[in-house]
């Protein structure tokens, strides 16, 4: 007979491979509009809400996913390890979203007054030609260096809520943990001669505790898809695209990098891996 585990691990899987497929469409999709210089704002948007309304079908149906299951996201066997150390509750911090703008932020006004610099022509035209050009070929006004100081102001405001809102599920997070050092878990493993033995009370007792994670890890998509859904409001369409191309960028290649690292640890190891399965 059939593990309905190992059929929902594959369900689990098989929507994270169709989640990764999308993210790889959508960046060459927003690096296409960007890199030609794209103003038509209708077009960015659509590819924006695209972008969101991506996530919040992911999210839904992670949490389909999760309801009998749901320790299988909070350590993925698709991801990497690398990928697997940097989880918070089933995937990454909000708050690493609005840290990911402000790290754009810094890079394009260096790379802004790098090309000033560089220009020995130290006058009015060449510092308002510099301050003009971003990655993309797009005019002033248009990249994460142009931020406002209200724009600015929302981003802060809402990383210091955002935090906030991670610290509670943190904390709920720690509770359920705790739990399972609590009776029942804890005092039948004392009692039972034999280890792992069977016991219809736990396993109503890890039932709940997977449901309760479950649970969790919806209320962490919510945080996380509200989180990305103000920034794009926040930010101007050009923006919001760099930012998503950014983010989608940064998501793709952390998971080769994961598998690069494994490759050349099984490598040095003389092919010994452990035992672990070999990641597609």
């Amino acid at each position: 007979m059939e593990n309905p585990s190992s059929n929902i691990e594959k369900l689990q899987q098989d929507c994270y491979n169709e989640w990764m497929s999308l993210q790889a469409k959508r960046m060459t999709e927003l690096k296409e509009a960007i890199s030609t210089g794209e103003k038509d704002d209708n077009k960015l948007l659509d590819l924006i809400r695209t972008a969101i309304r991506d996530f919040g079908d992911y999210a839904r149906k992670r949490s389909e996913h999760s309801r009998r299951f749901s320790s299988n996201y909070f350590a993925p066997t698709w991801n990497t390890c690398l990928e697997n150390a940097l989880l918070w509750m089933g995937g990454c911090r909000p708050s690493s979203f609005i840290r990911l703008v402000y790290a754009m932020c810094g890079s394009q006004t260096e790379h802004r007054l790098t090309n000033f610099f560089n220009n020995t022509n130290h006058d009015i035209d060449s510092l308002s030609m510099a301050l003009g050009e971003t990655r993309g070929g797009i005019g002033g006004g248009e990249s994460m260096s142009d931020l406002t100081a209200e724009q600015l102001f929302k981003i802060n405001e809402l990383h210091l809520k955002t935090v906030e809102a991670e610290n509670k599920l943190t904390k709920v997070s720690a509770s359920l943990q705790e739990d399972t050092a609590d009776t029942p878990i804890a005092v039948a493993a004392f009692y039972k001669e034999v280890i792992g033995q069977a016991d219809v009370v736990v396993e109503r007792a890890l039932d709940k505790h997977e449901e309760d994670m479950g649970g969790l890890l919806v209320e962490a998509d919510k945080l996380r898809m509200t989180t990305l859904t103000k920034i794009v409001d926040i930010l101007t369409a050009v923006q919001a695209a760099d930012f998503l191309l950014a983010g989608k960028k940064l998501h793709l290649a952390m998971h080769e990098w994961g598998k690069s690292r494994e490759h050349r640890r099984l490598e040095a190891s003389g092919g010994d891996s452990g035992g672990n399965v070999t990641r597609e």
